[in-house]
């Protein structure tokens, strides 16, 4: 039996996904090589929490919070995410679009986890890609619902039931592990990214199809007329 080669073109990273990684890879490495004293200043300039947010009124923490990722191996799972899923969706997507979706995920999930601290009186960061990347992840499993896909290279199975394991372990961590701040930027983010990409529910398709019925309500069908005939000259046939 023959194997299949991998293309090289699955293992490259596309602009977008890069222009992510190496984000967050920047701020992260400068958080996890510093001292606590810097680590301390840098928690309170760019980390969103409840209370930075909502009663600091510190609303650009909610660009930067997505950007620093305190867990190495948070940020390891990112990196792979990154590099493996993402530059699919953005070959399908493009780098326009992709970024888009990035910045929209990030700010709903980071709005929506600050604001369940508020309710829990729980004083948690939003920090790290994790909103985006289990919306690419749900995405990816949306898109490629029957792509055959290899588990760490060793189960098979289609994109969606990659999606419904993943988002199964989430749910059993969030619980476990009582990260409901976490657990609701992240579901936010994902209920953004169904709404995006279902057909039925799309704003973008729902768009797209009211523009269409508006112009062909401008149209009408003109019937052709025939061409009058016109008159035989008697010396027409000597006509060249």
């Amino acid at each position: 039996m023959q194997r299949q080669r991998l293309a090289p073109e699955a293992l490259r990273i596309t602009r977008g996904a890069f222009i992510l990684l190496f984000l967050q890879l920047g701020v992260s490495l400068v958080w996890l090589f510093s001292d606590l004293d810097t680590r301390a200043r840098l928690a309170t300039w760019a980390a969103p929490t409840p209370t930075s947010v909502w009663r600091e009124g510190k609303l650009w923490t909610l660009a930067t919070g997505p950007l620093l990722e305190p867990r190495f191996i948070s940020l390891l799972f990112q990196g792979v995410v990154l590099w493996l899923f993402v530059p699919t969706l953005e070959r399908f997507w493009g780098t326009a679009r992709l970024l888009r979706f990035a910045a929209m995920t990030l700010l709903a999930g980071t709005i929506v986890g600050t604001l369940t601290g508020l309710g829990t009186g729980r004083e948690v960061p939003m920090l790290g890609y994790d909103p985006f990347i289990y919306a690419c992840i749900v995405a990816f499993g949306i898109i490629y619902a029957r792509q055959p896909v290899q588990f760490f290279g060793v189960l098979p199975m289609t994109g969606r039931q990659l999606m419904f394991g993943i988002l199964a372990f989430l749910v059993l961590m969030i619980t476990l592990n009582g990260q409901w701040e976490d657990g609701a930027g992240i579901m936010a983010a994902i209920g953004l990214t169904v709404l995006i990409t279902s057909p039925r529910y799309s704003p973008e398709l729902a768009w797209q199809r009211f523009r269409r019925r508006r112009a062909r309500a401008h149209l009408r069908v003109v019937e052709d007329e025939p061409a009058p005939r016109r008159r035989s000259r008697p010396d027409s046939k000597y006509l060249n």
